[in-house]
């Protein structure tokens, strides 16, 4: 009897065949949702007929000192008998997408490999449906007709290869999980508990704000019924864009048939904060919130231990509602990993809202509307582009953009004058503060926000401002720690005790907190408008004869600021022009989409070749070269709290990472840049706890978070 994988706790080994066949099917199944269910059955059927080698037979019952087998390259050899690029998935179904000539030059060496040849032979034998295998290109989507679109289609199948060999693999080894996967949830249940949780929510509220929000959310239930294709919705700052996003995207679903909603948001400290709102109005089982930087090898030979444990534990999005970074989101659509790359079948037939889409990173533009147009077009997916500050994302001269983009919610400029609760004061460009006078400021204000650039500059800050009570917030905090953080802010808001907060850019998009008085160092105009959402967000300040009045927000020049690199520099050049001029108003919405159109034509959109390789089929290079962070990091767990300890001395009496253990771990992470790895770890600040997991043994301040003073923490963590 051949067999796929060693015996289980049970003792009962996994027959070759039965994977064979199981894989084949899941695949198929997965694949049929975009049109491709023969390509997924052949490529789950072929993948490991490698195995049917007496070679590879001998290595898995008796892995120890023996050297791996190769067990893709026979089924990508066979591959090509049923379409060529499907060589791609079944070579790379454990190691990842290889580009296409390192592919071309080993399938022409492995063809003249005698155990190779044996192996296929042996599976012909054994498996009676591989004697129909035959061309099927005359089933390939009509779409397919660039080098694109063929390349996506290819991570597409490749993911539905992948999800299903996954699936069936820890249905062997972890029998009990299997009941466990799939959704059981109706997206109309959920949309109920929407409804009722807004019903809740609005009753007995009246004001302004209270009304517009109301009917912002009504406009959204209205408009979800149009075809699927491109939307924007444009909501001012307290606007409740998460919940009337979240009833569009729903009602939206349902009436299309789409599986789900994705939720793809710029920081961590929001999606901490929406994902905790969804649970509450959904329940914690119907949203999957899914972060983390927690990787894993993808060695194509290991098949136990540790490392396949935790290949087990990679998310494959199976809920209704995913909540993610817009990072783990485009990174992964742009991979050649599996663990990357398997939950992107899932991505087709759903929605997709971009929330602060303005944040999506100039210099890789053209490859991220381009792919986003081709799920559109072809796979079943809607776009929510969802911001205060919208971006010039459509056709245009100077950009490639989406076609046919709708808006959501009509004359969005109408609820930016109604919803005006902020004067700005913009001293002029030449008045440069030190971080000593923007201490002064916020001391003259009970309650004041600072939001400035860099991490380093909030240390600055926080050191100038001397005030024992202050808080910080950034990413040198773990998603605990930050949630904390901010509750421990909103407490001491509402109960008018003194809150001074300095913060990085992670409180600016979609963090609510509502400060009367909020510090901003010039940066790009959209961040300026969002720090800005930080002030005055309810509409409630009143003077002292209970008359309402507007919050305010000083735009200030930092002398020793600094600023990270790259567009962000631009787009602060760009704000600084835009702000001189006399009558600005940074109210309008229109003015935003001015100040993006400037920005496209002076900076470099092209995506650092990401589009050549891809018409390349070059999937290694392109996963390279589309890198929304430019230097790898890799995540650091905290001890922050008892629980946060429980979990690392789990992780190390188990001797690896499960799934449930790294959706716990999540809260006390911090992504750490790779290239540091090394110098900390000879100075005993950090050390791995399982593959692509560390723990940091250095200080972590109750405030500051992790401490080094040796490094700029610019320099140390993302």
């Amino acid at each position: 009897m051949f067999i796929a994988h060693s015996a289980n706790l049970e003792g009962k080994e996994h027959v070759l065949k039965d994977h064979l066949l199981s894989v084949a099917a899941l695949a198929g199944a997965f694949a049929d949702k975009f049109g491709a269910a023969p390509f997924g059955y052949w490529a789950g059927l072929l993948h490991d007929i490698g195995k049917f080698s007496i070679p590879f037979q001998e290595y898995i019952n008796n892995p120890l000192g023996k050297k791996k087998v190769d067990h893709s390259s026979a089924g990508a050899l066979v591959a090509r008998l049923v379409w060529d690029f499907l060589s791609f998935p079944i070579a790379g179904h454990h190691g990842g997408l290889a580009d296409g000539v390192s592919l071309k030059e080993r399938l022409h060496k492995k063809n003249f490999d005698s155990v190779i040849k044996e192996a296929i032979d042996t599976a012909k034998n054994n498996l009676p449906e591989l004697n129909a295998c035959k061309s099927v290109l005359d089933k390939l989507p009509s779409h397919l007709k660039e080098g694109t679109q063929v390349e996506l289609f290819t991570r597409l199948v490749f993911s539905a290869l992948v999800d299903a060999d996954f699936l069936d693999t820890e249905k062997h080894f972890s029998p009990e999980k299997a009941p466990l996967r799939g959704t059981s949830f109706d997206l109309n249940d959920l949309w109920r508990e929407l409804e009722n949780d807004q019903g809740r929510l609005t009753e007995g509220r009246s004001g302004l704000i209270n009304s517009l929000r109301q009917e912002i959310y009504s406009y959204c239930c209205q408009a979800a019924g149009q075809p699927p294709g491109v939307f924007r919705l444009t909501v001012p700052t307290g606007g409740g864009k998460t919940r009337s996003g979240m009833a569009f995207a729903l009602r939206h679903a349902i009436h299309h048939g789409l599986d789900r909603v994705i939720v793809a948001i710029p920081y961590t400290s929001i999606i901490e904060q929406n994902a905790d709102e969804y649970r509450n109005i959904f329940g914690p089982e119907a949203v999957l919130e899914h972060h983390s930087a927690v990787e894993f090898p993808d060695d194509p030979d290991d098949v136990s231990g540790k490392g396949l444990k935790a290949r087990l534990a990679a998310e494959n999005w199976d809920a209704p509602v995913i909540v993610t970074t817009t990072v783990q989101l485009f990174e992964s659509l742009f991979s050649n990993r599996t663990s990357r790359c398997r939950k992107l079948h899932n991505v087709t037939g759903s929605v997709l809202i971009l929330d602060e889409v303005q944040t999506l990173p100039v210099e890789l533009l053209t490859p991220i509307l381009d792919v986003l147009r081709e799920l559109t077009e072809n796979y079943g997916v809607s776009v929510v582009l969802c911001t205060a500050t919208q971006p010039a994302l459509d056709d245009s001269p100077y950009l490639k953009g989406l076609r046919n983009v709708r808006e959501i919610v009509p004359e969005p400029g109408r609820y930016f004058s109604l919803m005006k609760r902020v004067h700005y004061e913009i001293p002029a460009i030449t008045e440069k503060w030190s971080w000593e006078q923007a201490a002064s400021r916020m001391l003259e204000a009970r309650q004041c926000l600072a939001v400035v650039n860099t991490k380093k500059d909030a240390l600055a800050l926080l050191d100038a401002l001397n005030d024992p009570g202050a808080l910080h917030l950034s990413t040198l905090l773990c998603g605990a720690h930050r949630r904390e953080v901010i509750a421990e802010v909103r407490r001491r808001l509402e109960s008018g005790q003194p809150c001074r907060l300095v913060s990085t850019q992670v409180i600016e998009a979609g963090v609510d907190l509502d400060f009367p008085r909020v510090l901003r160092a010039i940066g790009p105009l959209d961040r300026i408008v969002q720090a800005a959402g930080r002030c005055n967000r309810e509409g409630r300040l009143t003077d002292e004869y209970g008359r309402p009045v507007m919050g305010k927000v000083v735009v200030f020049f930092p002398e020793d600021g600094s600023i990270p690199r790259g567009v962000y520099t631009s787009g602060l050049h760009q704000a600084a022009g835009l702000l001189k001029q006399e009558g600005v108003d940074l109210h309008i919405p229109e003015l935003y989409k001015k100040y993006f159109e400037m920005l496209y034509q002076i900076v470099d959109t092209s995506g650092r070749e990401v589009q050549t390789a891809r018409k390349s089929f070059r999937f290694a290079d392109t996963a390279e070269k589309f890198r929304m962070i430019k230097n790898n990091t890799v995540p650091v767990v905290v001890r922050y709290t008892e629980e946060s300890e429980k979990l690392i001395n789990r992780i190390g009496f188990s001797n690896g990472v499960t799934r449930d253990v790294m959706r716990q771990i999540q809260p006390y992470l911090v992504n750490v840049y790779e290239y540091q790895l090394k110098s900390l770890e000879r100075e005993g600040l950090i050390k791995e706890l399982s593959p692509g997991l560390y723990e940091w043994l250095g200080i972590y301040n109750p405030v500051r978070g992790i401490s080094d003073k040796a490094r700029d923490p610019e320099t140390l963590v993302f």
